[in-house]
């Protein structure tokens, strides 16, 4: 993920593949993350193909890799090894518990990153079990986009000083770093350690999913005075003696009164009764309906590339316009030509065929 945004923005990248046997090369390449860049596939338990990959590397400005600990370092191309051939390179490393420490060499999953650094615990409703939110936190959001910053971070100091360093992205220190808020109220008295009582986990009645009378959802989201007053009001509630807003003591019943009127209209009903107030409220869309929502096409959020509809590229350059390059390579499937553009002669990829170090 890390790579995609990169590449997106404009970074030329090659992808070090072992070939996938399950590839079929008459359909598009179902790995998104993976577009914007070419595949070369190589062994990388061949001496020539280390050699390559150093070789690589001197006209790089970065490499990105996601083993355990240690694995490079025994295949030869770890950090020491690679800033030997190009000091000002930068090494993005990304792991789930980081290089050192005791949990370095534990297998893991995102489930068991965010559970570890505390944001697991804080997602889902009162009384209920924690809800894993798909693997949004660890993997994408505490992972690959802190490996992107990092990369693009030491790439600047790079620039400047010409010293390359290695970047070790761990998903438990980036899912740390994005709970600093929930620290923060803490601190302040504001946020209570029980689960679904506090201002954005769904202890608050104005910052809620609540369902239709269709079996869809409304999200809403009115916390500052002027989105709530407008809230109110469309729900047809102005003029009664409610409690106060922030009087947490009402937000059980409020909760249930305001589920009870969200449940007499369908999505579409309330949607449009929104569509025009800045009261924070629209309909919770699939994954599968987003693409298609009229707020979503207006702004262009999501593309086709080859059949395949996915997110557009993100953040948006007001000069420098990212753009999807390319759709995923099977692996393997661009050795030739990315070697030949990366300056490997031709006798030398051919050479490499035939005694095992590429595929």
């Amino acid at each position: 993920y890390a790579c995609m945004l990169l590449a997106d923005a404009g970074a030329e990248i090659i992808t070090i593949d072992r070939l996938d046997p399950t590839a079929d090369s008459s359909k598009p390449y179902y790995k998104i993350q993976n577009r914007s860049r070419r595949s070369v596939a190589v062994n990388l338990k061949h001496p020539e193909g280390v050699e390559l990959v150093l070789d690589l590397l001197r006209g790089a400005d970065a490499l990105i890799e996601g083993f355990r600990p240690g694995v490079t370092e025994r295949l030869g191309i770890g950090p020491e090894a690679c800033l030997a051939v190009n000091p000002a390179l930068v090494y993005g490393r990304m792991t789930g518990w980081g290089q050192d420490g005791d949990l370095a060499e534990r297998a893991g999953h995102d489930i068991n990153y965010i559970a570890i650094a505390g944001a697991l615990w804080a997602i889902g409703r009162k009384d209920e079990i924690p809800t894993p939110p798909i693997n949004l936190v660890g993997d994408f959001g505490g992972g690959g986009m802190m490996l992107a910053f990092g990369v693009t971070a030491a790439l600047l100091e790079a620039k400047r000083s010409g010293t390359g360093q290695v970047v070790d992205a761990a998903m438990i220190d980036g899912t740390a770093s994005l709970m600093h808020m929930v620290y923060s109220f803490h601190e302040q008295g504001t946020w209570n350690e029980n689960r679904g009582d506090n201002l954005l986990d769904t202890g608050a009645f104005f910052y809620e999913v609540y369902e239709t009378s269709d079996g869809g959802y409304m999200s809403v989201g009115a916390i500052e005075p002027q989105f709530y007053a407008l809230l109110i009001e469309a729900l047809g509630l102005s003029g009664e003696g409610l409690p106060h807003q922030m009087d947490r003591s009402a937000w059980p019943a409020m909760k249930e009164r305001f589920a009870g009127i969200f449940k007499a209209k369908t999505r579409a009903e309330w949607t449009a009764i929104f569509e025009n107030l800045d009261a924070c409220v629209f309909p919770l869309l699939t994954p599968f309906e987003a693409p298609s929502s009229p707020f979503l096409v207006d702004r262009e959020v999501f593309v086709e590339v080859e059949g395949v509809t996915q997110p557009a590229p993100a953040p948006r350059f007001s000069v420098t316009r990212s753009e999807i390059s390319r759709p995923p390579s099977i692996p393997g499937a661009d050795t030739d030509a990315a070697l030949a553009d990366w300056g490997i002669d031709e006798g030398r990829i051919a050479s490499m065929k035939d005694s095992g170090a590429l595929f």
